[in-house]
Parts: C-alpha cells; structure tokens; sequence
C-alpha cells in the first residue's frame, strides 16, 4: 500500500489532511430564516427596500444585524419598522466558527415577528380645505 512506504511523518501529516477534509466534508451549516407576518394578513413586505412579498412571507437572511421593515397595505397606515435580530448563543464569537463549520448536522435559527397595523385615519374634506385656507392666510399675513 502506498502509505506503507512513507515515512511515519509524512503518513501522520497525510492521515491527518484526510480527517480534516472529511471534517469539512461533514461540516455544519446555519439556515436563517425570518417570517413577517401582520395583522391583518396580506400587506407588502419590504425588506431593506426589497420586496419580499405579501405577509405572512419568509425569507433567509445572512447576518444578525438591524433590518428596515416596511409594511403597506391599502387602507391601513404605512408602517417603518427597524428590526434588531440578536444572533442566539451559538452565533455569538467565538463559538459562530465552530456552528457555521464544524457541527455535522444543521442548526435552523429561526425569527417570527408579527405587527398590528393601523387603520388609516381619513380626513374630512372640509377639515382638510379649512386647514389648507388657514394655512395660506398665515402664509400672506407672515409671522
């Protein structure tokens, strides 16, 4: 056999290059996934200005961090909604080397957010044009 006919260390450094290629070979993965969902269902879900979908919808997501999150839906008031996602225990430095690379099974971090939105508030119309007039006539009188 040919490593029979390597010397000792050359064999120990070639058994050992083996077992960690089929470490890497077998090693773990993290899936990040985040599902927004509102009350009530069916608004557009931006996600840092991307369009993701109509709620409830779920994404994967790479890094733990801040998100902007928008939600619109006809009849309802736009929501803009800054979302911190915490990494759990074994994301956190230095134990996310070893989750992401060495664990021979996959771990599935998973982060649910639900919000209720507001129905819109609409404004009379006199309401609106009173304003409007008061508004013009402070603007030609001056402060």
């Amino acid at each position: 056999m040919i490593l029979s006919r390597l010397p000792n260390s050359k064999r120990h450094l070639l058994i050992g290059m083996s077992m960690l290629l089929g470490c890497c070979l077998l090693s773990g993965c993290v899936s990040r996934r985040l599902t927004i969902r509102t009350n009530p269902p069916g608004a557009l879900v931006k996600l840092n200005g991307k369009r993701l979908g109509f709620s409830p919808v779920s994404t994967d997501f790479l890094y733990y961090g801040t998100y902007e999150v928008e939600l619109i839906k006809d009849g309802y008031e736009t929501e803009t909604i800054l979302q911190t996602i915490s990494p759990p225990w074994y994301q956190r430095f230095p134990l996310d080397f070893v989750s992401d690379n060495f664990i021979p099974f996959r771990l599935t971090n998973r982060h649910e957010y639900t919000w209720p939105l507001r129905p819109k508030s609409v404004v009379p119309t006199d309401d609106l044009l009173n304003r409007a007039n008061q508004l013009r006539s402070e603007a030609l009188i001056g402060p």
